[in-house]
């Protein structure tokens, strides 16, 4: 059912780009940072496609990606500050917003504080939807700024360059792209438990 969901979508999102460029991947990014569920493993990479095919440039696709990212979120972050949460709960149901994705991100900002909007760039539903929790905070609008752009840049500059390295494989694996949150999100996982496994064996007194 998901994958029957989320292909056409795919479709739609890499065909808009291939019509509209830049303006697209910018257009889809600040959707998708406002909470709209439009997948950004599809608008990057594709745009990381065209590069690769020679119809963008590396810096002007990522530059597009990172200021989408950046108005959708401060889009957002003012629903959140102006008590907009109901009215977007209300309603965001017929473009997918559903309660319970902005209640993962308002749990994950209540336990973790600020530094989630940085961190939360890699997670999947709560890269989407932190920017609210943020504005009901009430959350320096500087220090926000700072965190989601420090956060999105290296996402959308490695979703850009992901899709030009699949170059002429993106027709065969660029549906599926859409699994990329859980790798990557595994793979830092994967990081932080080699660390600290290698902190506690140095730790640990030889016998």
């Amino acid at each position: 059912m998901v994958e029957a969901i989320l292909q056409p979508l795919v479709q739609w999102v890499t065909g808009t780009i291939g019509a509209y460029g830049l303006l697209a991947v910018f257009s889809l990014m600040i959707l998708e940072s406002m909470g709209i569920p439009i997948p950004s493993e599809a608008i990057s990479p594709f745009a990381g496609y065209l590069v690769f095919a020679g119809k963008m440039s590396f810096f002007w696709a990522v530059t597009a990606g990172v200021a989408g990212n950046m108005v959708g979120s401060w889009i957002a972050y003012a629903i959140g500050a102006t008590g907009g949460r109901g009215l977007w709960l209300r309603y965001g149901r017929f473009v997918g917003v559903r309660a319970h994705h902005l209640a993962t991100a308002e749990k994950w900002f209540e336990r973790y504080g600020e530094i989630v909007v940085f961190v939360g760039r890699i997670l999947p539903v709560v890269r989407t939807f932190i920017s609210f929790p943020a504005g009901a905070a009430k959350m320096n609008l500087v220090r926000f700024s700072a965190y989601t752009l420090l956060g999105c840049i290296p996402w959308v500059t490695a979703l850009t360059y992901f899709g030009y390295f699949l170059g002429r494989n993106w027709e065969r694996v660029g549906s599926y792209l859409h699994y990329l949150d859980y790798l990557v999100v595994l793979g830092v996982v994967l990081a932080v438990a080699y660390l600290l496994w290698r902190r506690f064996s140095a730790r640990t007194p030889k016998a």
